[in-house]
């Protein structure tokens, strides 16, 4: 079986930067990312509404089209939401698009996606030293997980269910209801 070219992380920039569509970058390979569903696209768009709403000009509250860099993995992916308060910090180029430091990242769960986005990804997520919190909001049910780093650099986890509940982002200093985040949302029966 022939072995797929090396791409380096510079080539990735490069190419990614002039692409009509988004890809991630992992160990020398390009990966395409795909559409996202109506309900995918609601959650992004009412995480991000809700967030930037709360926090004002606190913070930045970043789309999925933001780049993010996990220097530790070389990963170079897009969250669905990614939030920094402070000075923003980005790789070393004259571009601004590849984040280095969020303090709160957030994916929406796909049938998909679920199972990276909670295991591998996490693994590469944790290793930022700026993160705090790592959300993980379920497109099928109303059901939000929250990774959350202890002051032993830890991480502690913990679920949200049904739209009476509430979501307590610590990191940002707000608290974010399940009603809010799952706004027009149609749940499978």
């Amino acid at each position: 079986m022939a072995r797929k070219p090396y791409i380096t992380p510079e080539d990735y920039l490069t190419t990614e930067r002039e692409a009509d569509f988004k890809s991630e970058y992992f160990d020398g390979e390009v990966f395409a990312m795909s559409g996202a569903s109506r309900a995918r696209n609601l959650l992004v768009s009412n995480l991000t509404i809700s967030l930037g709403t709360r926090l004002g000009d606190t913070c930045s509250v970043f789309p999925s089209d933001m780049r993010v860099h996990v220097p530790a993995s070389g990963l170079y992916t897009y969250p669905d939401v990614s939030v920094v308060c402070g000075e923003e910090q980005y790789l070393e180029d004259a571009y601004l698009d590849t984040l280095l430091n969020p303090l709160v990242l957030l994916e929406v769960l796909s049938l998909s996606t679920g199972k990276y986005d909670r295991g591998d990804k996490f693994l590469f997520y944790k290793s930022i030293p700026s993160l705090q919190q790592y959300v993980v909001v379920e497109s099928q049910r109303p059901l939000v997980g929250v990774y959350s780093r202890s002051t032993d650099s830890t991480w502690l986890f913990q679920e949200y269910k049904g739209l009476g509940a509430v979501l307590p982002l610590p990191a940002l200093n707000l608290e974010l209801p399940l009603a809010e985040i799952y706004r027009r949302i149609t749940f499978p029966s």
